[in-house]
């Protein structure tokens, strides 16, 4: 089969290496000449996301088309869906890139979130306010990503500077949770039928699930992720599915979500949801029997999913702006480095680095190996 990947940046790289052992083909389409996943895919369209003819081009021989990025425009898939399947589907697309409309999915679904409100003027920023209260987030409801559009309103006194950063564009007021940690669950579901025609597909779908994952932001950065996240009971693990479930389930879902989470008191509150392969998914690609890469291709691809179990402990480390040598990582014991192939700047995410190891003990060890590499590198 041949597969059409919009975007191509790291996750179109790694789904790419993925599907070439089951035989796959690939064609990249991205913006970008010097997209990174072109170092792997050689087929490349360079185009904006709105040209038509280029689309047109990208989709010739296709069997089928995923995306990498959840800031794709839905017209783009909309209009490529008319020439060639493409999964995860337009509406799960669309619902994620709103975060108002994100959140009142969960909510109709009966999926427990902070409270939030829509923010359109600085009077009913004011006024959702008084009904959440302080502390509480400040974001754009469409475009932030890594932290980015976001503001903590912690006084009165931020009102005021927060809607001055923010205030020209459609807005969300989430109430600050006091969570105990981060978590997320990464799901894949594949309806039973061929991937084409999509009218003939059976409306009954297989699930798999990987354990949570518990994930350390700074600077609104995934930093490390491990997995299976310690201390998630069976309950636990089995509200985060029922989450990720309703979830597909509503939106026809074919391939890998991720839903990001908080937990809370011993349960667990919705935060956002990303339908394409996630970063903190990257420890399956050695720690799972099957990776959410491998996974996600043959769900959009209609062959049977893999199993997700893991692989003893994993733990995961994105390498932001700088890289230790690679001779140092690779001496770490249980570590796999992935290189991205990108030019260093700041904030950039250049590579991880998996660590897989048989005990929690040992991933801590070689976890502050490589945070030292990584302060050493950094200067």
């Amino acid at each position: 089969m041949r597969v059409g990947i919009l975007g191509g940046g790291q996750l179109g790289r790694m789904l790419a290496l993925a599907g070439y052992p089951l035989g796959l083909s690939f064609r990249v389409f991205d913006p970008a000449p010097d997209a990174c996943a072109g170092q792997v895919v050689p087929d490349c369209v360079t185009a904006a996301f709105d040209d038509e003819a280029a689309l047109r081009r990208f989709s010739d021989g296709l069997d089928v088309v995923t995306y990498e990025w959840e800031n794709v425009p839905v017209e783009t898939v909309r209009f490529l869906s008319r020439l060639v399947p493409v999964y995860p589907p337009a509406e799960a697309l669309e619902d994620s890139q709103d975060r108002f409309v994100e959140k009142s999915l969960f909510r109709q679904l009966g999926i427990a979130t902070a409270p939030f409100a829509a923010v359109g003027s600085l009077e009913e920023l004011r006024q959702s306010l008084r009904l959440i209260g302080l502390p509480a987030v400040l974001k754009t409801r469409r475009g932030g990503y890594d932290g980015k559009g976001q503001q903590v309103l912690r006084s009165a006194a931020d009102v005021g500077p927060a809607w001055q950063e923010l205030g020209g564009s459609p807005l969300i007021l989430e109430g600050f949770v006091p969570f105990r940690r981060e978590l997320s669950i990464i799901a894949v579901r594949a309806p039973r039928g061929a991937v084409v025609p999509r009218q003939q597909l059976d409306e009954s779908a297989d699930f798999a699930f990987y354990p949570l994952v518990e994930n350390v932001h700074r600077g609104g950065i995934l930093r490390t992720s491990r997995a299976p996240a310690p201390g998630v009971s069976e309950e636990l693990q089995a509200e985060a599915e029922d989450i990720a479930a309703r979830v597909m389930d509503a939106t026809r879902y074919r391939g890998v979500l991720a839903v990001e989470l908080f937990e809370h008191e011993g349960h667990l509150l919705a935060n956002e949801m990303a339908p394409r392969v996630h970063n903190s998914g990257h420890w399956s690609i050695e720690g799972a029997e099957t990776s959410q890469f491998e996974n996600h291709l043959r769900a959009v691809c209609g062959l049977p999913l893999g199993a997700t179990a893991p692989l003893g402990h994993s733990a995961m480390v994105n390498l932001i702006g700088a890289v230790p040598k690679s001779d140092e990582v690779l001496a770490v014991p249980g570590a796999h480095l992935h290189l991205y192939g990108k030019e260093p700047r700041p904030g950039r995410k250049l590579g991880h680095v998996t660590v897989r190891r048989g005990a929690v003990s040992a991933i801590e060890s070689s976890l502050s190996q490589i945070a030292r590499l990584i302060e050493n590198e950094r200067g």
